[in-house]
């Protein structure tokens, strides 16, 4: 999935914190596992205009990073097509001066990547899920020139999680937000307004105790409530 050239058209989430709050001068890509992610990690940049790759697969990607210079790789291990450790090795190989972050949504680094010089920043989802900041603390680091591990990755032990137990229309509302649906088009599929739609995912929210979707839905995953 190439979400790129339909950016400018999408539009963002409700209100909410954040995932990142990291200003980036330069040109951003992001390679994400579904349409979900991708929604969620455009909505943290306020000028989506530095947005200049959106996808789902390592190909894709590399073909953009082929066509222009980027400041910063925002990855998730998983991906529809390809492996993003190996879309960080080949993005180095094409720009040593490329910053590059990926997202662990296996919670691990597999042990050929984990000492690999090019690989500078990684981070556990569950460290996400637990609001510990892990994402801006990585790209901070590598726009500092500076390697970074996430807390459970650098303690080897996942922190303990907690799943609550959700009502029909929160399961409801959990499946549309794995699936990058956004609250009009959750409010089309429950049929209620898009005021309610915001209210049911704001509720979700305090349920799972997160202040955001993608900790929601990281959250879910972890529990067995819901599937990318």
């Amino acid at each position: 999935m190439d979400l790129t050239p339909y950016l400018q058209n999408q539009p963002k989430s409700a209100d909410e914190e954040p995932l990142l709050s990291v200003a980036i001068n330069g040109r951003i890509a992001l390679a994400m596992k579904g349409r979900f992610f991708l929604r969620c990690f455009c909505d943290s940049f306020s000028e989506r205009g530095r947005i200049g790759c959106a996808v789902t697969d390592e190909q894709t990607c590399l073909h953009y990073l082929k066509q222009e210079s980027f400041e910063l790789l925002l990855c998730t291990d998983l991906l529809e097509k390809g492996n993003g450790f190996e879309l960080a090795r080949k993005a180095r190989e094409l720009d040593e001066s490329l910053k590059v972050v990926v997202l662990s949504l296996s919670d691990a680094i597999p042990i050929e990547y984990d000492n690999a010089p090019w690989l500078e920043a990684v981070v556990a989802e569950a460290d996400i899920i637990e609001d510990r900041k892990p994402l801006e603390a990585a790209v901070l680091a590598v726009m500092g020139h500076h390697s970074y591990r996430s807390p459970s990755l650098r303690s080897d032990e996942l922190p303990y999680l907690s799943c609550p137990r959700l009502t029909p229309r929160e399961y409801e509302v959990l499946d549309r937000l794995a699936r990058g649906r956004t609250d009009r088009e959750i409010a089309e599929d429950l049929i209620v307004s898009e005021e309610t739609a915001r209210t049911y995912t704001k509720r979700l929210l305090r349920t799972l105790e997160v202040n955001n979707r993608v900790q929601a839905v990281l959250k879910g995953m972890r529990c067995g409530m819901v599937q990318i």
